[in-house]
């Protein structure tokens, strides 16, 4: 079912039911106050009329005719009859209403139990016991109150005109309201159904609403769909960086080891199978990295540990040299007296060491003069490495897709790569809550900054 038609069915129903039991409650409070109010009527008059007969002392025709004309206009429709102390009658209305309980209520009358009231075919009948000037007498009086039911008949089709009334307000007022609650929803569930999270270039579902709780469902829609799309399209690329990066190096690995078939000098094959075994165990890195990566964003944890960082950085320079021993990285920290525990950091080794290790190789594929810079500033308790290296630089709007997939500037022309090692590294340094930042010095020098 529809929240809309829940919202209708619910709040009508219950405003309906709620006013129907208020109408049906003062409707029996004023049928029961009528019933109390004509029985004391009826009581008054029989304390009337046992005054009469006491004062007379004697009961006649004429009395009768005289008491029955005296109160011809109390009622619509009477019968009374007045009996002494010994249960006689006394007194009776010269009315033809007839009585039909009279016996039975005068047997049940006495002093003890002194007030007896009934109906009988729609009049209100009542027994009572009563003492004037010392003198017991038992009264029964049975009338219709024409007044009392008229005003209970109009009530009653007031309150049902009042009711159907407010039934309709009730039905239109919870249409209206279900419409501008379920709105937002619908909204919502209409953008969600159009949503395609295949599409990378898909905005954040924003809805018109000032309901807390529907704002919050939406951002945290956004940040599931972002985060969403962050683990599919890194999956999708680590698939295309593993069969990218990957293919060259284990092509060259695989020419290699046929070559090495054909060397018969065993000093000479022992020096190039140890080679080839560290381009092996590059490779076998770079893997294990990216798996930890696909663990992490299926909501793994990682296992991090204290690791000086300076080591893993000179571990870097080791795997870096074997491949390029040409290359020269120079390493500085500052200042020069500093606290060495800052280079102690928690971190996953592994993984911090493949992100080090691609912005070393990106030093080594754009450096101009087989130089790169490696300084440990530790003035402070964040701790920053820049790595820096001369060479053509990126342009200000270059800047902006450094970090994207794929991307690569007019400095990486005739280069090897795909656009992927930087984005790697950022998302291993995003997971140890690290950043890194790219500037330009002078349009000759590229500098990376990571701050932990």
């Amino acid at each position: 079912m529809k929240i809309r038609n829940k919202i209708l069915i619910y709040f009508s129903s219950t405003v309906i039911l709620v006013f129907a039991v208020s109408l049906v409650i003062v409707f029996i409070l004023f049928s029961e106050h009528r019933e109390e109010e004509f029985q004391q009527q009826q009581f008054s008059k029989i304390k009337y009329t046992v005054g009469l007969v006491d004062e007379f002392h004697k009961i006649s025709a004429e009395v009768s005719l005289l008491l029955d004309k005296q109160d011809i206009h109390d009622f619509y429709d009477e019968k009374m009859l007045i009996y002494d102390n010994h249960k006689n009658l006394v007194f009776s209305s010269i009315d033809s209403l007839d009585i039909s309980k009279a016996n039975a209520i005068l047997n049940k009358l006495s002093v003890s139990n002194n007030w007896i009231e009934t109906k009988e075919d729609g009049y209100d009948l009542i027994g009572v016991y009563i003492e004037n000037n010392s003198k017991s007498y038992y009264g029964i009086s049975k009338a219709y109150d024409f007044f009392g039911h008229s005003k209970k008949d109009f009530l009653q089709k007031v309150l049902i005109g009042i009711f159907i009334t407010i039934v309709i307000i009730v039905l239109l007022v919870s249409l209206y309201l279900s419409n501008i609650i379920s709105k937002p929803i619908s909204e919502l569930t209409e953008k969600i159904e159009d949503y395609d999270l295949s599409n990378e270039q898909n905005n954040p579902l924003k809805i018109k609403t000032t309901t807390s709780e529907l704002q919050n469902l939406s951002e945290k829609f956004n940040e599931l769909t972002k985060r969403t799309n962050d683990a599919f399209l890194f999956q999708k690329h680590s698939i295309q960086h593993i069969s990218h990066e990957l293919k060259t190096p284990i092509a060259v690995l695989v020419s290699e080891l046929e070559k090495l078939q054909k060397e018969d000098n065993i000093n000479q094959l022992k020096s190039d199978i140890s080679q080839q075994t560290q381009k092996a165990k590059s490779l076998g890195n770079i893997i294990n990295v990216l798996l930890q990566i696909s663990k992490i964003e299926a909501g793994q944890e990682i296992s991090k540990n204290l690791i000086r960082i300076d080591d893993v950085i000179f571990d870097c320079i080791s795997e870096v040299n074997s491949i390029y021993p040409d290359f020269n990285f120079e390493v500085n920290f500052t200042p020069n007296n500093f606290n060495e525990n800052t280079l102690t950091i928690q971190a996953n080794e592994p993984l911090i060491k493949q992100a080090f290790l691609n912005l070393m190789m990106n030093s080594v594929h754009y450096s101009d003069n087989q130089k790169a810079k490696i300084t440990f500033d530790c003035d402070s308790d964040n701790l920053k490495i820049s790595i820096s290296n001369s060479g053509k630089t990126l342009s200000e709007e270059e800047h902006k897709f450094l970090f994207s997939h794929f991307f690569r500037g007019e400095n990486s022309q005739n280069k090897q790569g795909f656009g992927l090692g930087l984005v790697l590294s950022q998302k291993i340094f995003t997971i140890h809550n690290t950043a890194i930042e790219y500037y330009s010095k002078e349009k000759s020098e590229n500098i990376f900054v990571v701050s932990f």
